[in-house]
């Protein structure tokens, strides 16, 4: 049977997310499922088996009672699709379904727990925010303790870099995984996992680190997260 993955529609770069679980290298039977908040579709998400919360546009900050001017803010906010992924996330938390964010999705998650976002990085941008389509690459550490540890096997590795926020105030039940040098939260994970289903999120962009041929901060990510769907599709038989 067919592991079903569930990926957010984002208007940007959406095609890389589509490629990076379409290798040859990927063991299994997995179908692609698009979740748009465009179409709202919602039923599609019952299909589903694991998801991934994408990048995109700022999360609105009525979200998380943000401020309503600040640098390098969107034109328009997208509060249709926060509220369609915060469907997305709920039902992943309440039928223990896989759960990778990546950029926007780990911003989301970390609001959807109470905690907030620093709207803009200001003169950090300058090492994270990418430049049109190129972007930036830095260091970043990675906590011995954490499961993004036991899943890339590293303390620290290079990462790609596009986003100008990230998270300010950490949510509920949540723990830093990840940093870079600067101290800019790059992961973060349950802080408890017992009875929890697996969720990793991350700042920088795995599905599109051609960059980093091979890195396990791409590879293995994806490969522990088709792992996960497999795993809790056969304790459901």
């Amino acid at each position: 049977m067919k592991k079903k993955i569930g990926i957010s529609f984002s208007k940007t770069n959406f095609q890389y997310y589509w490629n990076w679980f379409s290798p040859e290298d990927i063991k299994g039977d997995i179908e692609l499922i698009e979740l748009s908040f465009q179409k709202n579709n919602v039923e599609d998400i019952y299909k589903c088996d694991g998801f991934v919360l994408t990048g995109g546009v700022d999360v609105d900050p009525v979200f998380y009672n943000g401020q309503s001017i600040y640098d390098n803010i969107p034109g328009s906010f997208q509060p249709e699709r926060d509220e369609f992924e915060e469907k997305i996330f709920h039902y992943s938390q309440t039928f223990n379904l896989p759960l990778l964010g990546i950029c926007r999705g780990l911003q989301l998650v970390n609001v959807l727990q109470g905690g907030t976002l620093i709207d803009d990085l200001s003169n950090l941008n300058e090492k994270h925010k990418n430049e049109e389509t190129t972007d930036k690459k830095h260091t970043i550490k990675i906590k011995e303790t954490s499961l993004l540890n036991e899943i890339v096997k590293t303390d620290k590795g290079e990462v790609n870099s596009a986003h100008h926020q990230a998270i300010g105030i950490l949510g509920k039940e949540l723990m830093i995984n990840s940093e870079a040098d600067d101290g800019t939260i790059e992961g973060i994970e349950w802080k408890d996992k017992s009875g929890k289903a697996f969720m990793l999120c991350v700042q920088w962009h795995p599905e599109r680190m051609f960059l980093f041929e091979n890195s396990p901060l791409s590879k293995n990510i994806r490969n522990r997260f088709i792992e996960e769907i497999n795993k809790s599709t056969s304790s459901k038989k």
